[in-house]
């Protein structure tokens, strides 16, 4: 990585940098993703990513207003976690490489997960995604285990049904140690490395 915005937020150097610059940042390499055509791989999300910084989409900057401003780190005290694998028993010759995604969500002692299936179309670097079930655990103790939102048949219909019809993530950047995609409200999100 060279870019030396993305590698303070990567070293948690402190002060971070500002909201303007890594929005600044992210923007150009979007702009530099789409102009060389970087193609990424399922394989290249496969680990578990912290979520860091958010802009939200235009509709909720406006109805936030300053609050979200430009962008926003997310506090410490409250962890947002991906957690993304890629099925071992691809078609190689499909234009779609399947997985599964963990999202999880820790505070003050309560952790929501949504689990779920993906699919990359590695020609747009697009990751679609819907969350078919949910865990609640309070105080490392299952609440709650199960299905969401018809998830048993959603599981079933989501590798046949079209990318366009289903929430997503189109990443532009995608390194050892940081990603960075838009989402399908216009939001923009990175994430750095986690270990757990």
């Amino acid at each position: 990585m060279t870019n030396i915005i993305l590698q303070q937020i990567v070293d948690r150097l402190s002060p971070q940098p500002s909201s303007e610059d890594v929005v600044k940042t992210l923007l150009e390499a979007e702009k530099t993703a789409r102009k060389q055509k970087y193609r990424h791989s399922l394989q290249q999300l496969c680990g578990t990513w912290r979520l860091h910084f958010v802009t939200g989409t235009k509709k909720t900057r406006q109805q936030a207003g300053i609050v979200l401003g430009a962008g926003r780190y997310l506090p410490k005290f409250i962890k947002i976690q991906l957690r993304y694998s890629a099925n071992s028993n691809q078609n190689r010759e499909s234009a779609l490489e399947m997985g599964t995604v963990e999202n999880s969500v820790e505070f003050a002692g309560l952790k929501l997960i949504l689990t779920g299936s993906v699919k990359f179309l590695a020609v747009k670097n697009i990751l679609a995604f819907d969350f078919t079930r949910m865990t609640v655990q309070i105080g490392g103790l299952n609440f709650y285990r199960g299905y969401i939102r018809g998830g048993e048949r959603k599981e079933k219909e989501f590798e046949t049904e079209n990318i366009a019809k289903q929430a997503f993530f189109s990443y532009f950047l995608l390194d050892k140690e940081i990603i960075a995609a838009r989402g399908r409200g216009g939001g923009l999100a990175l994430w750095c490395k986690s270990e757990a």
